[in-house]
């Protein structure tokens, strides 16, 4: 299986551009006409994981990025990071010492009130409005200049196509034009590994819980490049059915769902509508929340509540009533992440019994009730919880900055882009790519994932390289 996974992969890294005698980059490769487009194409469509996942044992892997040369162990890195994968123009300049020299995030909070969630087109026209301001900004407030940059990084998947182009667009135009490294960036990756930013002593092996409006993953990080995928979403993710469940409430959306339900639940009685728990029947680490949707929906209906009336005018009657299917639906959605974590922590731990702490990041990891219940949840298992602070838990440069550190100093960058790029350059952009691979135990018959057009994890990506290397 091994060699077969190296020979699929070949055409990905060989299209790469490589610095001599430099492991991996992340590739921003850019191709210039429709037929190299195409073949490019073909060929990752034909690959072998573009339909199907590697078996991961509980073996640990033959090559690990830990054996790799180090580009740099120094403190002297800056890197500015760049993030447009979904709804939020992000920036931040990061030095390797951890220091953390601006932050700039432009919100499109206004936007997703008006169309009650994330409108793609929109959402790129509103990246591309405020991109160079953002960037200039997140310079200025580091007092740097671009010359002063030892790279770029920024997200190239998964998120929405898009989107990200806006982001890979300035991150390139600025690396072409000053001669700087970019490193493309994995936007679930620098979820994760931003812990390591806040937590300096966090080493890996670690459990990590990643939860947003689009993710639910379980993955065990066994080291800087290499994960295990142990659980995902089969269907919605819970910061979206947050989000529906507020809309459906008529609440606030200016600050998207979570904050609004976990306000109003505090109100509430958590036991007064019996929601199901969802997937008890499902002996896995895999989530679903359509269902528990739908529940929230019906309850709504049955009550008869008059979203068109704003919260802060309904009667006390009706504010009750949401209240109460606030805190209900809030309490039976979070168990749904106890239940599944605590599992995930056994398999973990059979396979790297070291493991000493859940990371929780991910916009929804900002919630103090999940923060609350996982932490009992970890207490258990003799674990430490380590949560990023809720500036660096939502959609952030920093975290992109943070992840092109980590891997800049193992060598896996790509060279200075051309100054004079061809404004229409296509990308290789990877809004569908896995981060890890699927863990035997984690696959569910409950899920029908779509496989076309998914990129080769991120892991597979890196271990085929190291084969390569050796």
């Amino acid at each position: 299986m091994a060699s077969s996974t190296f020979l699929s992969l070949s055409s990905t890294i060989s299209r790469l551009h490589l610095y001599p005698k430099l492991w991996l980059p992340f590739a921003l490769t850019s191709v210039n006409s429709p037929r190299q487009k195409a073949h490019q194409q073909l060929r990752l469509m034909c690959s072998p994981l573009g339909s199907s996942s590697i078996h991961i044992s509980a073996s640990k892997p033959a090559l690990s990025p830990s054996h790799c040369r180090a580009i740099s162990n120094g403190d002297d890195l800056v890197v500015l990071g760049i993030e447009t994968s979904c709804d939020d123009t992000a920036a931040a300049v990061v030095r390797s010492n951890g220091e953390i020299l601006s932050q700039v995030v432009s919100s499109q909070a206004d936007l997703l009130a008006q169309y009650g969630g994330v409108a793609p087109k929109m959402a790129e026209e509103a990246h591309a409005k405020v991109i160079d301001k953002v960037v200039q900004d997140a310079l200025d407030k580091a007092k740097i200049a671009e010359t002063d940059l030892s790279a770029v990084a920024v997200t190239i998947g998964p998120g929405l196509s898009l989107c990200l182009r806006v982001g890979v667009q300035k991150a390139r135009n600025l690396a072409g034009r000053f001669t700087k490294p970019i490193v493309g960036v994995h936007h679930m990756e620098a979820h994760a590994l931003v812990a390591r930013l806040v937590k300096q002593e966090l080493e890996f092996p670690f459990l990590v819980l990643l939860i947003s409006g689009g993710h639910n993953l379980l993955i065990l990080a066994r080291d800087l490049g290499q994960y295990v995928q142990l659980g995902t979403a089969i269907d919605d993710a819970i910061g979206e059915a947050y989000d529906k469940t507020a809309k459906w409430l008529g609440l606030d959306m200016r600050r998207s769902g979570g904050p609004a339900i976990e306000e109003l639940a505090r109100e509430g009685d958590p036991e007064s509508v019996k929601f199901s728990t969802p997937m008890k029947q499902h002996k896995d680490c895999n989530f679903s929340y359509a269902g528990l949707k739908t529940q929230v929906r019906l309850a709504i209906e049955s009550k008869k509540i008059n979203v068109e009336i704003p919260l802060s005018f309904s009667s006390v009657e009706d504010r009750c009533s949401r209240a109460d299917i606030a805190a209900s639906f809030q309490r039976v959605a979070v168990l749904h992440l106890e239940e599944r974590c605590e599992r995930a922590i056994d398999w973990a731990m059979n396979i790297e019994p070291s493991i000493k702490h859940l990371v929780v990041s991910g916009g929804v990891a900002s919630n103090q009730y999940v923060r609350a219940r996982l932490d009992e949840v970890v207490k258990r298992k003799s674990l430490q919880l380590v949560c990023p602070p809720p500036s660096l838990c939502t959609d952030n440069g920093v975290m992109v900055a943070w992840t092109g550190i980590e891997h800049f100093r193992m060598g896996r960058f790509d060279p200075p882009p051309p100054a004079d790029e061809p404004e229409d350059v296509v990308y290789d952009l990877r809004p569908r790519w896995p981060l890890g691979e699927e863990y035997d135990k984690g696959r569910s018959e409950a899920r029908s994932l779509r496989r076309a057009r998914v990129h080769p994890s991120l892991t597979s990506i890196i271990q085929a390289s190291l084969q390569q290397q050796h």
